[in-house]
């Protein structure tokens, strides 16, 4: 399966028969920078912020997924938890929606805009995880150390932040590297490539990697 970060909580997610998800589409307006008008066979959304539910920057004609419940989507299998978007249960910036991903056997987690501590029985609902997608900005989110304490408890093999400011983005959210000074130096990898290839055999259990694609460079 390939991952391919768009830009801020967005990313294509793409199985070996060619279905493919794209979460959280944003307003470039809102983010600061385009976001490529790809096709897909399903669009998710974890909340309806502009920055997170952006329809028409996509392509074709995705089913769009906003609600909790178990979905299939062309063979790619979907889970939606109800969680919050802030610490109060919601009654700051309201609810959110954690999706699970099942892809060529590789569970792919996105967390969202979450903003509820983490907690043993959030914990439970989610795991096991192979690759973590989670926000480590703070401030409409977790933060870096919120997001180490997910990370820390969810024990994925791979860890894609998200979320976070960029010299083009004006939001009032941290850059990654608050996030990855969490991070002994050997687990961080830049990669060299926009698109990334992952294989259900490649996860050994020996560690979780924090992987930042090409694209992060450019934004």
């Amino acid at each position: 399966m390939k991952i391919q970060w768009l830009g801020h909580s967005s990313f294509r997610l793409t199985e070996s028969t060619g279905a493919s998800i794209i979460t959280d589409p944003f307003d470039p307006l809102t983010v600061g920078y385009d976001m490529a008008c790809l096709p897909c066979d399903a669009i998710t959304s974890s909340h309806g912020h502009s920055d997170h539910n952006h329809f028409k920057g996509v392509s074709g004609n995705p089913v769009i997924i906003n609600e909790p419940g178990t979905f299939d989507v062309n063979g790619i299998k979907i889970h939606s938890v109800l969680t919050s978007h802030d610490t109060e249960e919601g009654a700051l910036r309201g609810k959110n929606l954690i999706y699970q991903f099942r892809l060529d056997g590789v569970t792919v987690c996105h967390l969202g805009d979450i903003g509820e501590v983490c907690t043993p029985e959030l914990i439970e609902q989610l795991i096991p995880v192979n690759i973590l997608l989670i926000p480590v900005g703070g401030n409409y989110t977790i933060d870096a150390e919120q997001a180490k304490e997910y990370v820390d408890h969810i024990m994925p093999d791979v860890v894609i932040p998200m979320h976070f400011k960029t010299r083009r983005t004006e939001l009032d959210i941290d850059k990654v590297e608050n996030f990855l000074r969490l991070f002994d130096d050997e687990t961080v990898i830049e990669h060299d490539a926009d698109v990334l290839e992952f294989d259900r055999y490649d996860f050994d259990g020996a560690g979780t990697k924090i992987i930042l694609p090409k694209r992060y460079k450019e934004q």
